[in-house]
């Protein structure tokens, strides 16, 4: 049986089998003045938004556009401030050939300067007012648009939005290759830009097709799209009205290099082959089950409070016995794999190079990603940091370097992460200005995460709160969900499915915070096999009532296990940030976040 590994960013699920896993508006805040200016002349030149007739059955008819699609191609937008644009194509799309939703459509491809290749669908008869943008994962280089936290949003497949995605800055390579990263000004384009311009540029064109700008922006993205997610919220508050961060990579340098280079030479003996095998997984993981299932109050197959259980692999030591199918232990350097996998990286002193570990009850999702599917093969962290190394951290390139060669020192961690978080990092836990702005934020990640710790999430996470004046005054504009059992944006043994972007508009639109998210299980025929609710952190779902536990009428909020204070080399500060460019010849950084 295949085990899916998913590499989300909001411009699809990218559900890769074992075998070939290790490849993955104008807002009410605010907005660039420019568009303001475009949206003034639009009216004054007498367009208006009028309701578009014909929409198809069951949508709701919307704005309709003053321009033609195809006229759209035609026009100039290389004058949009900070976001030079040219229009490649517009094309009219039936509602029958949407594979966003049974509405008709406009279908926008263009280029913004230097590499930044986007889409952009505008419903021509169903448009609502509402601007969506998508992420991408891992480190992009392609174009495709699909929403991630979205299961079942009618406003979406119904057409109310207007919706966009970009290659994240550079054309071409793969999810893992950051091969672009040979050339500093895509480094940038990648690190904080593209997003910001995308949401330039498209807001441009949404005014020009439609006569109006967007009432409000959204934006949704997991991993990568989580990174340029809370990058919006850091440098860019106005950009958008409301952001879901889906298992962000916002520690990015230092997950990149650390956290997946620790995770890659743990699981590599001496002589290079792989310590734990795929085979290991499904019986380390049952161990796991039967020690901390019912800790967390539900014996359910999932553990919700990981930071509750405190498994120790040495339990399952083979003492001398060889592990068989129906005995199944751990060697003395599996048990050793395991732990230093379940400690996360750290130096001689024991103090942590990265703000997370792999939590038990992941191991069922280590495959691929931690461990190579296959004798010989790489996993996918073996993978990003070789290409992290090579490409994205040093001043040129390093074509030799691999995931060996990642050293876990104090000396090595600043000589990294000096050069370089201020240009990729978005740990920034001041959200002041997009709170002024009116900004709504979801954080949202598996607690099975094995690619992107969930530890760091919350990590961050707390760091908002100390910086914001405390959990209820976050609360009002920004809460974290963590979903039992689930993998890397999606994926695993718990329900998966979930639509955090109708709970973001409510929020944005009617002030109604979410007190919970649904999420569901889906089998392949699209069936509804288990429903479970999730709470906003520190609370985990339990079923108190002993009702079904995969009915999630059986659940209600009881207090989790809080994260203590995480002693690693890092911090979670403001003004660590620049921005750079080409002046007058010369690559040049300062201090700054846009």
């Amino acid at each position: 049986m295949n085990l899916l590994l998913r590499l989300r960013g909001g411009r699809g699920k990218f559900a890769l089998s074992v075998a070939v896993a290790v490849l993955v508006g104008l807002g009410a805040a605010g907005g660039a003045a420019s568009e303001a200016k475009a949206s003034a002349t639009a009216s004054a030149s007498g367009a208006r938004a009028v309701v578009a007739p014909g929409a198809a059955p069951g949508a709701v008819p919307g704005t309709a556009p003053v321009l033609p699609c195809a006229q759209v191609g035609r026009l100039d937008f290389g004058s949009v401030p900070g976001a030079a644009t040219e229009i490649d194509s517009a094309t009219p799309v039936a509602a029958a050939d949407n594979p966003q939703g049974p509405w008709d459509a406009c279908q926008v491809q263009g280029t913004i300067a230097p590499q930044i290749q986007f889409q952009l669908l505008l419903p021509t008869k169903t448009w609502q007012g509402e601007y969506l943008q998508d992420g991408c994962g891992g480190y992009c280089g392609s174009v495709g648009i699909t929403t991630q936290a979205a299961a079942g949003c009618a406003p979406l497949t119904g057409g109310a939005f207007a919706v966009a995605t970009d290659n994240g800055g550079h054309a071409g390579g793969t999810v893992f290759s950051a091969s672009f990263g040979a050339d500093p000004a895509l480094r940038a384009s990648f690190g904080y830009q593209s997003e910001h311009e995308l949401a330039l540029a498209a807001k441009a064109i949404i005014t020009r097709f439609f006569g109006t700008g967007p009432r409000s922006s959204y934006f949704d993205g997991c991993s990568q799209g989580g990174h340029e997610a809370l990058t919006e919220a850091q440098r860019y508050p106005h950009d958008f009205n409301g952001l879901i961060a889906g298992s962000p990579a916002g520690i990015m340098t230092e997950l990149n290099v650390f956290f997946q280079g620790w995770n890659a030479q743990a699981n590599t003996a001496p002589d290079g082959s792989q310590i734990l095998t795929p085979a290991d997984l499904a019986p380390l993981h049952n161990a796991v089950l039967q020690a901390c299932d019912a800790a967390d109050g539900t014996r359910d197959g999932l553990i919700s409070d990981p930071l509750n259980c405190h498994f120790d692999p040495a339990t399952l030591a083979c003492d001398g016995r060889t592990s068989t199918a129906s005995a199944f232990c751990l060697t003395p350097a599996q048990v050793t794999a395991v732990r230093k996998l379940y400690a996360g990286p750290r130096d001689a002193h024991g103090t942590l190079l990265y703000p997370g570990w792999q939590l038990p009850g992941s191991e069922a999702n280590w495959a691929g990603w931690l461990v190579p599917v296959a004798p010989g093969a790489p996993s996918a962290d073996q993978d990003i940091v070789q290409s992290t190394l090579r490409y994205m951290v040093s001043p040129g390139v390093d074509p030799s370097a691999t995931y060996k060669d990642v050293k876990f020192t104090d000396a090595e961690f600043a000589r990294i992460t000096r050069a370089n978080d201020g240009m990729y990092d978005a740990t920034d836990p001041d959200l002041s200005a997009f709170r002024a702005a009116g900004g709504k934020l979801i954080l949202w990640a598996g607690w099975a995460d094995p690619e992107i710790s969930p530890v760091g999430t919350i990590a961050y996470y707390q760091a908002v709160q100390r910086a914001m004046g405390g959990e209820r005054a976050t609360d009002q504009f920004a809460r974290l969900f963590l979903l039992p059992g689930v993998s890397h944006c999606g994926g695993g043994e718990g329900p998966d499915q979930f639509d955090a972007l109708s709970a973001l508009t409510g929020w944005v639109t009617a002030d109604k915070a979410p007190d919970s998210l649904l999420t569901s299980s889906v089998d392949p025929s699209g069936t509804t096999t288990a429903t479970r609710p999730v709470f906003p952190y520190p609370q985990i779902a339990v079923d108190t009532t002993g009702g079904p536990t995969g009915q999630a009428s059986s659940y209600t909020a009881q207090p989790g296990t809080r994260l203590g204070a995480v002693d690693w080399l890092g911090s979670f500060r403001s003004g660590y940030e620049t921005v750079s460019g080409w002046v007058d010849g010369q690559w040049v950084t300062r201090p700054g976040k846009n």
